[in-house]
């Protein structure tokens, strides 16, 4: 398989052709919103060119909003289950039916969303929705829900607080409360919350506009009941099947660790059975399960968060020294290559805001280790190449550096990047394209590059100390080679222009099959800098590195 990088694409918020600035807690009607349709051939040759082999869409499927769309014949969601007006799209209402905000002509929605998965398919890219397995909406019911299927829920014993047969947890005797103001919505028996929250009062920081699903974990006291097989898995295995057939190429599995790792052995292995090609990226944030998911569980990639991207974040804000990336990698061990790197997503906090580097610039070198040091899979979301802040305060989302997933929002740079579908760029700054050119060239370097693609990786940084040619707190060093191909790697996370030698030991030379010479060109892949010198373990490369960026050299032999 070729070097996979993913697009993540918030579906709602780019392709908004809204002509008004957004206002806060605004209606669909004067914040406007994305549709399928706003994905045209134009729009997706943009994420092609810059690398991307699959696109993420998120906030596909139907969930919960305060829009009213029972003309169509769609339930009004209770306004006190919904966050936001436009809702979570991890509140979903409907697995079988997609979102209506994003559909032109609400009753051709579906047939909408199928034009756009074949439109990226025309373009060579994969298209990767959201699994949400874990949880569904408060006023979960299927619409769509296929002939003979039973849905979720609706043959449940609520008089039981447990049952393998159930799909909900419930709280037997109690209607839901507690300080979230629910006004007139009613449940009774309360079910549980999503984030796991076993009580029929779930508090305002919980995800109260959700219920959790039941895969027979008997929370009351830890036993696993899969046998007989509980009835959730299998309807939700029918899901994944449903949209699997319907062209999706991956699932980027919501909270993937909320969820018992036998289900994931035994559904991802059910949909391979008639789709082997699947995508299965797990959202899991717990080192210690990693092995069990990707080994039993049959998923192909887990976030690196707690690892990489919060080291990254550490080191870019000058909270710990380069040489932590060391440590990051070694306690990963050989399941490096079966991480997804990023940066963003819709979850954390944008390079640019004033809650992580304040400067979208200062994430080049984070971004160029990120993207370089593995033959795993690289996310961008979509604005980070622009250096988008994600500080506006769009209503239910306040000012926290993320972009809201709740709201009817226009992000400036989304706006005038889409600029009505011409994609031109006749709207950027000169700083917006400079930052675009350099995320552009690294992806391809990161695919097309056999050495970084494919090739063996080896840390410089024990043989590299602090020292007065090489500044061990702001700078990482590694290697990268195949079949005869050399690519030295340097990141400044200084704010000062770096002059430094990188020596690389003789059993570098022997692991990487590197060639020792007394002359030798290499040049700089992102800067085009051309140098000459000598490759042998007693001589040092001399490299320069501009502050908060990186150099990536490749070595003619």
């Amino acid at each position: 398989m070729s070097r996979i990088v993913i697009w993540q694409i918030f579906t709602r918020l780019f392709g908004n052709n809204s002509q008004n600035l957004p206002v806060r807690n605004g209606t669909i009607e004067e914040n406007g919103c994305g549709k399928f349709n706003s994905y045209t051939n134009e729009v997706l040759k943009y994420f092609s060119s810059q690398g991307a082999t699959h696109l993420w869409f998120t906030g596909i499927l139907a969930h919960a909003s305060k829009t009213d769309y029972s003309t169509s014949g769609i339930p009004q969601s209770h306004a006190s289950a919904v966050k936001g007006n436009a809702g979570s799209p991890y509140a979903v209402r409907d697995y079988y039916d997609v979102d209506p905000d994003l559909a032109v002509n609400v009753t051709r929605r579906f047939s909408e969303l199928k034009s756009l998965i074949r439109r990226v398919h025309a373009n060579n890219m994969g298209f990767i929705m959201d699994f949400v397995p874990n949880h569904v909406a408060r006023e979960y019911k299927s619409l769509c829900l296929p002939k003979g299927k039973t849905g979720i829920g609706e043959s449940d014993d609520s008089s039981k607080a447990f049952s393998v047969s159930n799909n909900f947890y419930y709280i037997p005797g109690c209607g839901l409360s507690g300080e979230h103001n629910w006004e007139d919505y009613v449940e009774y028996p309360a079910r549980a919350t999503g984030n796991d929250r076993f009580t029929a009062e779930p508090k305002e920081y919980d995800w109260y506009e959700t219920v959790k699903l039941n895969y027979g974990v008997d929370y009351s006291n830890g036993a696993c009941i899969f046998d007989p097989r509980p009835d959730t898995w299998d309807k939700m295995t029918d899901i994944l099947l449903f949209w699997a057939e319907n062209g999706i190429d991956g699932f980027r599995c919501d909270m993937a660790e909320m969820v018992p790792v036998d289900f994931w052995h035994y559904a991802i292995a059910k949909v391979r059975e008639k789709f082997p090609g699947t995508l299965f990226i797990a959202e899991i944030y717990n080192p210690g399960a990693y092995r069990s998911y990707l080994e039993w569980g049959g998923f192909d990639y887990i976030y690196d968060k707690v690892g990489l991207y919060d080291t990254l974040k550490s080191v870019t804000t000058g909270q710990e020294s380069a040489a932590a990336i060391t440590r990051c990698w070694q306690q990963t061990g050989n399941c490096g290559s079966r991480m997804l790197h990023f940066l963003e997503n819709h979850d954390e906090q944008r390079i640019a805001s004033d809650f992580f580097a304040g400067d979208a610039g200062k994430g080049r070198p984070a971004m160029v280790v990120s993207a370089c040091m593995d033959t795993c899979p690289v996310m961008i979301y979509a604005g980070q190449e622009l250096g988008e802040r994600g500080m506006d305060e769009e209503g239910f989302s306040g000012r926290d550096g993320r972009t809201t997933i709740f709201d009817y929002w226009n992000p400036d740079t989304l706006r005038r990047l889409y600029n009505h579908g011409k994609m031109n760029g006749s709207l950027l700054s000169d700083d917006e394209k400079n930052l675009q050119k350099f995320y552009s060239t690294l992806l391809h370097i990161c695919r097309e590059e056999k050495a970084i693609a494919q090739g063996k990786f080896f840390d410089l940084m024990y043989v590299n100390p602090a020292s007065d040619i090489f500044d061990a707190h702001h700078n990482y060093a590694f290697l990268r080679s195949f079949e005869g191909e050399l690519i030295l790697v340097v990141a400044n996370f200084s704010d000062r222009q770096t002059t430094c030698r990188v020596f690389i030991p003789e059993h570098a030379f022997d692991y990487m099959e590197i060639k020792k010479s007394d002359h030798c060109c290499y040049n700089d892949l992102i800067s085009g800098f051309r140098y000459e010198g000598i490759l042998h373990p007693d001589c040092p490369v001399r490299v320069n590195v501009p502050a908060f960026s990186a150099a990536i050299l490749k070595f003619e032999i």
